[in-house]
């Protein structure tokens, strides 16, 4: 079962992603709405297949970006893929389009996409 992280600082779109994902046969380890809720859930983040990191949290906090650099200088080694309701001409968009092997969604995500990203994930975990 591929195990997910959610990192989205709405949590009526966090429940609703989670939910899907549940629904889609992955199991969500991490729901977090803030990059200090996944690290003090270290463990379960790392081991993570799937990290799902909306790339703006709010103004003043840690962005999605800070999150996966976070998750991968501590040995993250799953799938990243991001999503925003940003143009990609923002600043912070622009950043994650240069990163590799990462994958950029628009909100709102289609529940087809998500789908997807379930079944094509690999089905173990990261190793921390």
């Amino acid at each position: 079962m591929l195990r997910v992280l959610v990192l989205e600082d709405d949590e009526d779109l966090r429940s609703i992603l989670c939910e899907l994902l549940s629904l889609s046969g992955a199991e969500v380890r991490v729901s977090a709405g803030r990059l200090e809720d996944v690290r003090r859930e270290r463990v379960e983040a790392l081991g993570c297949g799937l990290a799902l990191l909306d790339i703006n949290l709010g103004a003043g906090v840690p962005s999605g970006l800070d999150a996966y650099r976070w998750l991968k200088d501590n040995g993250f080694s799953g799938k990243t893929v991001f999503f925003t309701g940003h143009a990609r001409s923002h600043p912070l968009v622009r950043e994650a389009l240069e990163l590799p092997h990462v994958q950029v969604l628009s909100k709102p995500v289609a529940s087809k996409v998500l789908l997807e990203l379930v079944g094509s994930g690999s089905h173990g975990t990261g190793t921390p």
